[in-house]
């Protein structure tokens, strides 16, 4: 099943439909919006159309809508520990995704979900950034030594920092894309162009037309999609959001150029388009439309792959869909020289390491 033919696209495309499904049709779409990340979204649709659903799926979405508004909470309040704790370091600080969507007030963080939150800073303030992290509670969590590695020397981020008390993530990176990517972003421009977070002078969030291009460029380009329905569905609402600045699409346009992210821009826009009906301009969608030779084959594995993990919505090629994305996402991380030993380590040797550190940890840990 391609993803646009999905019960839960159907429905994200058109919520006022939400009070006339009968329960065989609530059976297939709660589990679908649940796999997909995106029950509090479809609890926050039908909250905001009026839509009343009684029995057992009315209190799963008002469910789906207490956790929701509790982890907003809780991304506001950790955001508010990172301000403090960066108070005064003079580094631009900029917040990503969801946690930018939360505190610049957009549509898309209505009904979100959380697991952590992504930062950016200047690559030569890493060191120190980390150190300020690290003084105020976030903890390098049980990385093999292989991991460390090849997070600092090849990617685009340091190995993710949790809270020794609260148990809270964040996500520190200084790129966009890994370092060995085939794909080069230079960050430079996301920092010049980045927007002050009111009332937290430390932090920012990426000017809008940049927002949408990152968001473009994680999902596209990575070879996880177990919430690609949710990341496509937060790129329809910003450039919905976004387009009242009727200067908005040039500037995409030409943001994309300078940031090299003109094949994550078309896939986007294709796909926004084709599963949520988003409105974009003739003369945008034929200007970042270049790519025929291969669209055929695409459109067959990212229809798929953006569908909801399901069984309802699998067919015979799904597996096969996610698997080569999964492939293609790998091959655009890395070169053949450095890909083929990761994998190698990943299927042979990485559950052994892992194990052994736990073992060592635990030989640690007081009796």
């Amino acid at each position: 099943m391609l993803a646009h033919d999905s019960l839960l696209a159907v429905l994200l495309r058109e919520p006022e439909r939400l009070g006339t499904l009968v329960p065989t049709q609530w059976d297939m779409l709660l589990p679908q919006a649940r796999k997909a990340g995106l029950l509090g979204r479809l609890a926050a649709l039908a909250e905001r159309h009026g839509q009343s659903v009684p029995g057992r799926p009315g209190e799963y979405l008002e469910g789906a809508r207490v956790v929701s508004k509790r982890q907003i909470e809780a991304v506001r309040y950790e955001v508010g520990r990172i301000q403090d704790a960066l108070a005064g370091s003079g580094t631009p600080i900029v917040l990503l995704k969801g946690a930018a969507y939360v505190m610049a007030g957009l549509p898309c963080a209505v009904g979100r979900y959380f697991t952590d939150i992504d930062l950016l800073a200047p690559r030569e303030d890493i060191a120190a950034v980390e150190k300020t992290l690290r003084l105020h509670g976030w903890g390098a969590g049980h990385h093999t030594p292989y991991d460390e590695r090849y997070y600092r020397k090849w990617m685009h981020e340091i190995p993710p920092l949790m809270h020794i008390r609260r148990q809270t993530v964040i996500d520190l990176h200084h790129a966009i894309l890994p370092l060995t990517a085939r794909i080069k972003s230079d960050p430079g421009p996301l920092f010049k162009n980045a927007r002050p977070l009111l009332g937290y002078e430390s932090l920012c969030v990426l000017a809008p037309a940049d927002m949408v291009l990152h968001s473009a460029a994680h999902l596209f380009t990575d070879g996880d999609f177990s919430h690609g329905l949710r990341d496509l569905a937060d790129m329809d609402a910003l450039l919905r959001h976004f387009s009242a600045d009727p200067h908005f699409w040039e500037e995409l346009g030409r943001r994309a150029e300078l940031l090299n992210l003109g094949l994550p821009l078309h896939y986007a826009l294709r796909y926004c388009m084709a599963v949520f009906h988003t409105p974009v301009p003739d003369q945008v969608a034929q200007l970042h439309g270049k790519f025929p030779l291969w669209i055929a084959p695409m459109d067959a594995l990212f229809g798929r792959a953006l569908a909801p993990d399901h069984e309802s919505c699998a067919d015979g090629l799904s597996g096969l869909a996610r698997w080569m994305l999964y492939v293609r996402g790998h091959w655009l991380r890395m070169p053949p020289h450095l890909l083929l030993p990761h994998l190698f380590y990943k299927a042979f040797l990485a559950e052994r390491a892992e194990a052994a550190q736990e073992k060592e940890i635990g030989a640690e840990r007081p009796r």
